[in-house]
């Protein structure tokens, strides 16, 4: 029951094939011919997870960047919480309040007047869980998030969990 393949990668295996049964083995090794060897297709894999970690780091150093940029152009306070968070929430506060620019003031009809009140009360905000949960969250949405958030999710209040 030993099926010799020949794969697509070039290399050729042993396969035992005595756990199919009878009449689906030879197509079962005609399918594993189409497929790389195990060697080939982890280390393809295994090449994939590098590269997608490296531009997945890239994206984030990017977006990291691009959300430091904006907080210090719009005197947004620094967020609070755990180191792991901060980065995130700072992405997630970025993309939210930019998201919210968009579609209330620029596609809406928002002017910059009621605009500033938002952003006021987004500077409140600083904990950084708060913006990591509301991640999801439409732009036009934010002014009734603002409304909702608490007094712990506001600065100013000493919570170690934040």
């Amino acid at each position: 029951m030993t099926w010799t393949v020949e794969h697509a990668c070039g290399h050729s295996s042993e396969r035992d094939l005595s756990n199919r049964p009878a009449d689906k083995r030879a197509s079962f090794a005609r399918w594993l011919a189409t497929k790389d060897c195990t060697d080939c297709w982890k280390a393809a894999r295994d090449g994939d997870r590098a590269s997608k970690e490296e531009w997945l780091a890239a994206k984030r150093a990017e977006e990291a960047a691009a959300a430091t940029a904006w907080a210090r152009k719009f005197d947004m306070p620094p967020l609070e919480g755990p180191v792991k968070a901060l980065d995130w929430g700072e992405r997630c506060r970025h993309q939210l309040v930019t998201a919210a620019h968009t579609a209330l003031v620029l596609e809406g009809a928002w002017d910059e007047t009621d605009w500033a009140r938002i952003e006021e009360q987004a500077r409140a905000v600083t904990r950084a869980g708060w913006w990591i949960d509301q991640r999801d969250a439409e732009g036009a949405d934010l002014p009734e998030l603002l409304e909702a958030a608490t007094d712990d999710d506001r600065g100013g209040t000493e919570n170690p969990f934040r």
